[in-house]
């Protein structure tokens, strides 16, 4: 909205209430125009009944011409207000029959109800909306839920219930000026955070809801501190020469954070971690384990391997409640059918793929940017084939499009997503709040490429905690989170802290201690018995967990619409569940074997080869070979796991006579040499795959 500010000291008074009161929380916002000798507030020329905005916003008053304002002051000379006996009421009762009319200022303090919505209707106090409540519910005392004052339960102009929560009450005062404060996107019950029903029956009752943005978010760089990271290293004996402060990316002087807390650090040398992928944990959050007696010294592990472990550490780890659960074999066995369903489900969504292609240009040092780049690119279509030229390759100068290259790529991309600011936690992992990945729609994105990444053959991320899963499936207004999902150790502190509490006192001294912290998360509530803490603790987590992330958390599913993809997750939870939350089930000579399909000529002793490459599979599973079960995946196929959509052709052996084992990745083909003895056969397999994938190697370094 735009105003004139040239303002007439001359002309003081409203020319609707003909008062000089400037407030802006009871009154609006009060304007003077100097041009038009014309002072006005707000609110008194938007309730006026006999003047609409007939005019763009940019015109006059918000669109309230100058001419009509004059015809509606003149109009209002007329009319004697029924409350001050003085001329100029210019708002007058909707109520059939009622001829009562008011100046704005007269009508509040008789308690007249003025309704800020479609046609800005007024109620004089006989008529005015009243809520109605069963007689059980008035009568008592309650606490108002935003002041925590006592409020009683009458139907009093002065006192307003929720009416989705049945004991939450507000003094109307205190609800108009958190209405003013939080404005139409923020506004709505402190108790259950319902917004639709809360805001219409508010409206209804005369609370003025402004069509603006929280006065918090308006606040520039309300939020800075919360993008800056920690850089210095605390360990006892600094080895860096460049000072505690210096910090250099993809070097042993990285500064690694700790993993629980964030709040301190150390270079990798001076810890002497080998990779930046290792966690750490200060001595602080040491002692807190130790004292907790969950802490045990272990060697550090990578987060490729950190699916072996379930949940985040010790102190946000709680015991499961006792549920019946699968015996070891039976749950792998339910995985391995919700697999094969998954797959099944893949290869429709697939057949959406054409001939035509979208070639990425992808630079494996910056994978990040430059499949951003690709994905945003003009021509670029989820419903075409892929194809990936890896920049930064020596000596390369073709595309590249086997699906080794492709394979490669969807598997950087992956592992990028796993590891990056987007989300949160050490194997299950949410959504977390990255402010400029939202400006960026950076979520969006990453949704899109997991859906293409499933549908077009790559692997699946296999990190999601069960309650984004749930989130994405069901809708975050059905899930409940677990204190497992909080990754902050502040929050997870205050929330056991609140669970932990064993007297109403002992809570009520918790709750104010943190109260700056529930205040601003919008989890007060009133607490009057201990079993209340349940409740609060529930709300927090809500909060820390899904509401806090809502906007990253819609992106990111209108990026896995991508093809179908969430649409087949809602109507196959239970299988997209075995591919989205569960890492690969490691390969077996068993697996292997079952996912090729054997054919030879007749005139090959079929029995004797095919005893050979069962034999050697046996072999390279039991750790007496050279090669690994991966690398002859990956000699094959290009992949080094089986994707949830499988190969297309479906893998095949043939049995030649030929001098060497040939990969043809095109065709998903393995073509074994005949031999006459079994050390022959493995002879010519660990020479050909270990010196073939070793040239790749290079090639991708």
């Amino acid at each position: 909205m735009s105003k004139n500010n040239n303002f007439d000291i001359q002309s003081p008074f409203c020319v609707l209430c003909g008062r000089t009161d400037d407030c802006p929380e009871k009154y609006g916002e009060k304007r003077t125009y100097g041009e038009y000798n014309l002072t006005v507030h707000y609110y008194c020329l938007l309730m006026s009944s006999g003047i609409w905005q007939r005019g763009e916003e940019n015109e006059g008053v918000d669109g309230f011409l100058i001419t009509d304002i004059r015809k509606e002051v003149n109009r209002a000379a007329k009319l004697k207000c029924n409350i001050c006996k003085k001329k100029g009421a210019s708002i007058g009762c909707v109520a059939p029959k009622c001829k009562r009319s008011y100046h704005f200022p007269c009508g509040i303090q008789k308690e007249c109800i003025f309704q800020f919505m479609e046609d800005f209707r007024s109620y004089c106090w006989e008529h005015r909306p009243v809520q109605k409540f069963p007689d059980k519910e008035s009568g008592g005392t309650s606490q108002c839920t935003i002041c925590l004052d006592l409020v009683e339960q009458l139907p009093l102009y002065t006192v307003l219930k929720s009416p989705c929560c049945k004991n939450a009450w507000f003094h109307r005062e205190c609800l108009q000026y958190q209405a003013l404060s939080a404005g139409i996107f923020f506004f709505r019950c402190t108790v259950c955070n319902n917004k639709d029903n809360f805001q219409k029956e508010m409206l209804r009752m005369g609370i003025h809801i402004p069509e603006k943005d929280a006065s918090w978010e308006l606040e520039e760089n309300a939020y800075q501190e919360l993008l800056q990271c920690y850089q210095h290293c605390d360990i006892k004996r600094c080895l860096c020469k460049k000072g505690r402060d210096y910090n250099e990316p993809d070097s042993k002087w990285e500064i690694k954070r700790c993993h629980c807390c964030g709040s301190r650090g150390t270079h990798l040398a001076c810890s002497s971690m080998k990779s930046w992928e290792q966690n750490w944990e200060c001595m602080e959050c040491r002692s807190i384990f130790a004292k907790s007696g969950n802490y045990s010294k272990q060697k550090k592990r990578s987060l490729a391997t950190s699916e072996k472990t379930d949940g985040t550490t010790c102190l946000l780890e709680e015991p499961s409640p006792k549920c019946p659960r699968l015996s070891p074999g039976s749950q792998r066995s339910f995985l391995q059918k919700q697999r094969r369903e998954a797959s099944n489900i893949l290869k429709e969504l697939n057949l959406q793929v054409n001939t035509k292609t979208s070639r990425l240009h992808i630079n494996e040092e910056n994978i990040w940017n430059s499949a951003l780049k690709g994905f945003r690119q003009r021509n670029f279509s989820p419903t075409n084939t892929i194809e990936i030229k890896f920049t930064n390759v020596k000596n390369r100068s073709k595309t590249d499009t086997s699906a080794a290259s492709k394979h490669h790529f969807f598997q950087l991309l992956m592992l990028h997503l796993q590891n990056s600011s987007l989300f949160e936690g050490s194997s299950a992992k949410n959504l977390s709040l990255d402010f400029e990945a939202v400006t960026e729609d950076h979520y969006f994105e990453a949704g899109k490429m997991i859906a293409v990444s499933l549908v077009h053959g790559g692997p699946s991320p296999g990190f999601f905690s069960k309650t984004l899963f749930s989130c994405l499936v069901h809708g975050p207004e059905n899930v409940k989170p677990v204190l497992e999902d909080v990754v902050d150790v502040d929050v997870a502190q205050t929330i056991q802290m609140i669970k932990h509490a064993n007297s109403l006192s002992s809570l009520q001294s918790t709750i104010h201690n943190c109260y700056e912290f529930l205040a601003a998360s919008g989890c007060l509530r009133p607490i009057t018995a201990l079993c209340d803490k349940n409740m609060l603790v529930n709300d927090i987590l809500f909060h820390h967990v899904i509401k806090r992330i809502i906007s990253p958390l819609e992106s990111f599913r209108q990026g896995l619409k991508t093809l179908g993809v969430l649409e087949k997750m809602q109507m196959y939870p239970d299988a997209f569940s075995s591919i989205l939350c569960h890492k690969p089930e490691r390969l077996s000579a068993e697996t292997i074997c079952d996912l090729f399909t054997i054919h030879s000529s007749s005139n090959v002793n079929k029995t004797g080869a095919v005893n050979f490459w069962m034999g050697y599979l046996q072999d390279v599973e039991s750790g007496e070979s050279v090669v690994t079960l991966e690398d002859i995946l990956l000699f094959v196929t290009g992949s080094f796991s089986i994707p949830p959509v499988g190969f297309d052709p479906e893998p095949t052996i043939k049995f030649l006579h030929i001098k060497y084992p040939v990969g043809k990745r095109l065709l998903n083909c393995l073509e074994l040499p005949i031999t006459k003895s079994y050390k022959q056969f493995k002879n010519k397999m660990e020479v050909t795959i270990r010196n073939t994938l070793r040239v790749e190697r290079e090639y991708f370094c």
